[in-house]
């Protein structure tokens, strides 16, 4: 009996030692990020039989556990992944909020100062200081868009290296997971060192993309991103990578390789930070660099139509202040080919209308044998378009031009129209003199109908016909015979009915187009007549500030960068309200983990406490049974 007592006494104390052992450990790793508490499972040996009696025969640790509850867990990997995707939302759409609201606040400062320009230009019409000043305006103005085009691409090129870099952190913990499942194979998925290396790292994966985790028995795991793409399988690891954008390349796109096979995913779909940047990119920053482009257009547009329409300190028709609408400059970007295009048809979109421009972006797609179908991207809705010779009409605002090439069934085109603008814009005018301040009269005859408007195109000062004050000419203008005929200022004729090509008409030295939607005959008077002191087109440019040129007669020009920047600031502020909400979320879950596998500092106290008394009076048996058998040898001599 007394060898009996010394074996229980010795498996108490073995026993103890491993509780106490397994107790220090979860203490020592209290704050080790992914430690999982453990535990010791203690069991009684087989009874040994005795006379009629069973008797025990002591303690033994039958298991040592890793507490983890696999459903705690992919909450909180869930959790992760939303709070994740919040956070970098947040950032992101933070940084664009700032820089509409602080460096780009001197876009409509710019705007402010070429009307106050205009305004007291419209005072003293003829005063070349104050149209130095308005140059000027309008140089600055064009270079605070410029500069606003360069911050925009400069957060284009973060994005797309943040992307490249969670892509490549992406393959690291890849690769770290695979060495990891052949070491768990070796063990079985014992080894519980390896399980919480291998639990950190797809919690830290987790904040990339959503995460789905696929146990094996071989006690490896395999993993998965966004439920679509197969990073680790087994021992095996994949990888993701990026590749230059189809159709524009400086907006990349993001692989999945597995041996020589490649394929595009789409990271919207996978959630976490990498989802977050790419939906960032594609659907709001494009967004505003094609709304900032459009205001440019706008600002072009506008001004160099208003210079058209008035003459300058020469008496010449007023030229282009800023660069072209339609100039190679401003038009850079506006059509991007996709890859798998069998065509070669080579493509130019022309602006022709810029307060029909919505400052989005189509798909164009061509199904043989001639259909040709626009797509909204962001409303979805399809357009057929005509095509005229090499033209295709019925853009909102812009034609398609073929300049080469033919289209193969099946090809496709994204057409961007304001994009490239605000890079592209500048100041052409050098000579203030060349603002054209002063402005023809030209009259609509009371009967028209409204619907046609007169663009001159040339006036030649020289010609002796040229409709002056006294001398005013009128043009009644047939639309459908698409003749024009001239009275003097008395009603008498002075040429009879003859043909021009429209839309151009030229006639008694000057030159005008005729925009019409009529089929009733309309009438113009001109009157030609100059003088520096006229400041009625310098009234009529600083008009401009309150017309409704954009947007089909919806905004003005200040309206268009105000609209981008309340949308910016809104979903700034709804990206702050998501990141507080997924944050809760993500507490709960972590709160929940950590209830059930984190270590408790007072629990593991009381622990230690009481598998130490349970080793000191296992350690007492030791020397009680030791006594006993003194005692027995002693009586026995």
């Amino acid at each position: 009996m007394g060898m009996d007592l010394l074996n229980i006494a010795r498996t108490g104390v073995l026993a103890s030692q491993s509780q106490l052992a397994v107790t220090s450990n979860n203490i020592a790793n209290a704050n080790t990020q992914g430690y999982h508490r453990q535990v010791a499972e203690q069991s009684s040996l087989d009874n040994q039989r005795l006379g009629g009696n069973f008797f025990g025969s002591g303690t033994y640790i039958s298991d040592v556990k890793r507490i983890y509850n696999d459903y705690a867990a992919r909450e909180l990997r869930i959790g992760q992944t939303s709070v994740s995707e919040a956070q970098a939302t947040q950032i992101k759409m933070g940084e664009l909020d700032q820089l509409f609201s602080q460096i780009g606040k001197s876009i409509p400062q710019g705007l402010n100062d070429l009307f106050a320009g205009l305004n007291s230009l419209a005072d003293l019409p003829d005063d070349i200081g104050i149209r130095n000043n308005v140059l000027g305006s309008a140089g600055q103005l064009a270079s605070s868009l410029n500069q606003m085009q360069a911050h925009l691409d400069g957060q284009m090129k973060q994005t797309n290296d943040q992307i490249a870099g969670i892509t490549d952190r992406i393959n690291e913990i890849g690769n770290e997971l695979g060495h990891i499942n052949r070491e768990l194979m070796k063990s079985q998925g014992e080894d519980m060192s390896l399980l919480d290396k291998q639990d950190a790292l797809i919690q830290e994966l987790s904040q990339y993309s959503q995460v789905n985790v696929i146990p094996l028995d071989t006690g490896a795991k395999s993993i998965m991103l966004g439920g679509a793409v197969m990073l680790v399988s087994g021992e095996v690891s994949m990888s993701i990578g990026t590749t230059a954008g189809d159709p524009f390349p400086n907006e990349s796109r993001v692989t999945s390789s597995a041996g020589a096979q490649t394929l595009i995913i789409d990271p919207s779909q996978m959630g976490g930070q990498l989802g977050a940047l790419y939906e960032f990119r594609n659907e709001t920053l494009v967004q505003a660099q094609l709304e900032v482009g459009q205001l440019a257009l706008g600002v072009a547009d506008a001004f160099n139509q208003a210079q058209s329409q008035g003459f300058d300190l020469s008496g010449a028709l007023g030229q282009n202040i800023f660069t072209d609408i339609n100039d190679p400059n401003m038009a850079v970007g506006r059509v991007g080919e996709f890859g798998t295009n069998a065509g070669n048809a080579n493509l130019r979109v022309n602006i022709d209308d810029t307060s029909a421009l919505t400052g989005g972006s189509y798909d164009l797609t061509f199904t043989a044998p001639g259909t040709y179908e626009l797509t909204d991207i962001n409303t979805g809705v399809v357009t057929p378009l005509t095509l005229n010779g090499s033209q295709l009409d019925g853009g909102e605002g812009f034609s398609i031009h073929i300049d080469s090439g033919a289209f193969v069934d099946g090809d496709k085109f994204e057409i961007r129209p304001s994009a490239g603008a605000a890079a592209g814009i500048k100041v052409e005018m050098t000579d203030p003199k060349g603002i054209a301040a002063a402005g023809p009269k030209i009259t609509a005859g009371t009967a028209n109908s409204g619907n046609t408007q007169i663009e001159i195109l040339s006036i030649d000062r020289n010609n002796v016909n040229l409709p002056l004050t006294g001398s005013e000419l009128t043009y009644q203008i047939d639309p459908v015979a698409n003749t024009f005929t001239v009275f003097d200022a008395s009603g008498t004729l002075v040429s009879a009915a003859a043909p021009y090509t429209p839309p151009t008409i030229t006639s008694n030295g000057f030159s005008f187009d005729v925009n019409t939607t009529s089929t009733s005959t309309e009438s113009f008077t001109f009157d030609f007549t100059f003088a520096e002191g006229d400041n009625s087109n310098a009234v009529a440019m600083a008009q401009l500030s309150e017309a409704k040129l954009m947007n089909s007669g919806g905004s003005t020009l200040t309206d268009v960068y105000e609209g981008t920047k309340l949308v910016v600031g809104g979903k700034a502020k709804a990206a702050a309200v998501a990141v507080g909400s997924a944050e809760a979320v993500f507490t709960q879950a972590y709160n929940r983990v950590q209830s059930e596998s984190g270590v408790n500092l007072d629990e593991e106290a009381g622990n230690l406490i009481r598998f130490q008394q349970a080793y000191q009076a296992s350690a007492r048996i030791m020397t009680t049974a030791s006594e006993i058998f003194d005692t027995l040898f002693s009586s026995v001599r």
